[in-house]
């Protein structure tokens, strides 16, 4: 990594989210940059044994990723250093039975994803990305990168209240977008997606698609210090450890002896977590104890690395809100560009502990990064990660850290522009230490 605040590791923040609507796209953009750096793809269905897993190596499911970087020499029972994030955020995705309608207004079923502020979805411009899977069982990204959806919202001559009482919303009423005038007639939604990818849509049996704000990810601010766009939560940090495991094997830059870097991104964690790609499944697991295996391992290999080994648990934290500081303990009030933040919560909402923040501060000190420490209010109950479910779920210490930020859960969102590679810097450092 460089040495001093890199705004091309923010310029290239901004392609990955023009480029990553939805956790699919946001894989294959990963994917993408790692294959850059040298690595190369597996699939769970083939062996790994006789070398496969050595070296620069990832794998999908879903929107989910795990890559890593395994030394020949590796022995059975050595330790990781684990950076875990998600690619999901809130929004708003379509139903089985999409094509809706009433009063000659075309519009399209959608369902509530995650915790995301109704009112930030109201009067903005949706394109539609997800993916089609064809009756041959192939998966195919699209998206759909123009205006055409719409949550329109009521006009205040007819909700003259709206200013002293705010907006208020009925999920299943008030969110369902127009996207045309006529009549609905089943299957037009799925057909016009199909056909704007060059898939017919009789082939089309399955389909996961949602909407997203179209306005482009940018700089913003008298300087430029900050960053806006949707999804900052939590593409931010997917983008940060990509950079970062991709930064600590260049050209051979890990000692010999060092851990076994490891990235995860997982999906669903806006939902809890509970699904074959999220941090409450099996699949990172499933991931590292093919690694321990096929190097001889057995359960004492097992429990000797996990033993050893630090996850990282990279979700974006909360900044002081100028309007609303009362809102943060006294002595917790992260800045942006103040660097990432260490989370703390004493009731196991995040994972940090006395010796996880340990290894987060030698990381720090090793990449001469800043950092910043937040803990909420004893009458203001805070959120919760990856982090808590994955120590649970693999017994491994972990600590939560994040980039500070405003307007959380937002369709737009704002960091600082320089925390997006102090994050990187940092993550890069704990992968050796």
């Amino acid at each position: 990594m460089a040495t001093k605040f890199d705004r091309a590791h923010t310029d290239d923040l901004l392609d990955f989210l023009r480029a990553a609507p939805t956790p699919f796209h946001a894989v294959a953009q990963a994917a993408d940059r790692l294959e850059r750096a040298g690595f190369r793809r597996l699939t769970e269905t083939e062996s790994w044994a006789d070398g496969a897993a050595t070296g620069a190596k990832y794998v999908l499911r879903g929107g989910a990723l795990v890559a890593w970087y395994l030394p020949e020499s590796a022995e059975a029972a050595r330790p990781f250093r684990i950076v875990g994030s998600h690619t999901d955020s809130p929004n708003l995705r379509v139903k089985p039975v999409p094509d809706r309608g009433v009063f000659g207004w075309r519009q399209v079923a959608v369902e509530v994803y995650g915790g995301p502020m109704y009112n930030s979805w109201l009067d903005r411009d949706l394109g539609l990305a997800g993916r089609l899977v064809l009756r041959d069982g192939s998966e195919h990204l699209v998206n759909v990168d123009r205006p055409l959806l719409r949550v329109p919202q009521l006009a205040v001559h007819m909700d003259r209240g709206v200013n002293a009482e705010g907006v208020k919303l009925n999920p299943q009423q008030h969110l369902s977008p127009i996207w045309g005038l006529g009549d609905a007639h089943e299957g037009d939604l799925i057909a016009f997606v199909a056909a704007e990818h060059n898939l017919r849509a009789e082939d089309v049996l399955g389909w996961d698609l949602m909407t997203y704000d179209l306005a482009r990810p940018s700089y913003l601010g008298r300087e430029a210090e900050f960053v806006v766009s949707g999804r900052l939560d939590n593409l931010v940090s997917v983008h940060a450890s990509v950079a970062a495991l991709a930064a600590a094997v260049a050209d051979g830059g890990l000692p010999a002896d060092a851990p076994i870097p490891v990235l995860t991104a997982m999906d669903h964690e806006e939902t809890g977590s509970n699904s074959t790609s999220g941090a409450s499944g099996p699949f990172l697991e499933t991931v590292l104890e093919r690694l321990i295996e096929v190097r001889g391992g057995g359960v004492e290999a097992r429990s000797r690395a996990y033993a050893g080994s630090f996850v990282a648990s990279a979700d974006m934290a909360h900044a002081v809100h100028p309007n609303y500081a009362e809102k943060h303990d006294g002595s917790h009030r992260p800045r942006p560009n103040g660097g990432p933040v260490l989370k703390v919560n004493a009731n196991q909402r995040y994972a940090t502990n006395g010796a996880s923040r340990s290894v987060w501060a030698r990381a720090c000190e090793k990449a001469g990064t800043p950092w910043q420490t937040f803990v909420s209010r004893n009458d203001q109950p805070c959120g919760t990660t990856i982090g808590p479910l994955t120590a649970t779920r693999l017994g491994i210490e972990t600590f939560d850290i994040g980039v500070p930020g405003l307007s959380m859960h937002s369709a737009r969102e704002l960091v600082g522009a320089d925390d997006p590679w102090i994050l990187a810097a940092a993550l890069s450092a704990f992968l050796e230490v």
